[in-house]
């Protein structure tokens, strides 16, 4: 997932024009507070996954064990009923509330995941595509969770808050939604683009105690 600089190069005779999609990653205009040496290990490590499509699957009333339903046969994947994180080797699917997910895919152009959710009846559910609006965040390293606890309104202790466990919650009064890949800790994190820049910004100060490695 990038944002897009969009540069014209105009011709004015003959009204031609050629627009140039250039990735830009949000991390670029980071950097880390201390440059670790290469011998170093980062407490903190933080990365921008790219190239995922992120859909917005809402259940239509009532319909939630039919879809589950379809989206097993269709994924081969159990969909949460709580507000857990499930994963197949295609696609996985994050409980985004009541009836309600996220599914993210990175094997599949995304049109082509865009036409294999668009299969699902009208009657079971709607899918919108939010991977332009979204900016997804992997957040690692053995001191993750310390650095994440600096600014997050739920408890990440490992007795309440485990791999595959996801909740929707703020980080720095920053809406996100979150949830753990593993028991490093490895986590990641979804929050809207246009506050992107701001919560980096802000792990990067949160993690800098622990030595932070930014990956681009």
């Amino acid at each position: 997932m990038f944002a897009r600089r969009v540069s014209l190069i105009g011709k004015v005779r003959g009204c031609v024009s050629d627009f140039t999609l250039t990735p830009v990653s949000i991390l670029d205009s980071l950097q880390a507070p201390l440059p670790l040496q290469e011998t170093e290990k980062p407490g903190v490590t933080i990365i921008e996954r790219t190239g995922v499509s992120l859909f917005h699957v809402l259940a239509r009333k009532g319909a939630d064990l039919q879809l589950a339903e379809r989206i097993r046969e269709m994924f081969d994947v159990a969909l949460p009923s709580t507000p857990r994180y499930v994963a197949s080797s295609t696609i996985s699917f994050v409980w985004a509330g009541p009836s309600q997910w996220l599914a993210l895919c990175e094997q599949y152009d995304r049109e082509v995941f865009a036409a294999s959710l668009s299969s699902l009846h009208p009657n079971l559910a709607s899918a919108v595509d939010q991977s332009d609006g979204r900016t997804i965040i992997r957040v690692g390293g053995q001191c993750a969770r310390e650095a994440l606890a600096k600014g997050l309104h739920i408890d990440l202790h490992p007795s309440v808050f485990r791999a595959g466990d996801a909740a929707i919650t703020a980080v720095s009064h920053i809406g996100a939604h979150l949830w753990q890949l593993d028991d490093v800790p490895t986590y990641e994190l979804t929050t809207f683009r246009s506050f992107a820049i701001a919560f980096c910004e802000w792990l990067v100060d949160a993690s800098a105690e622990f030595g932070v490695r930014i990956i681009k």
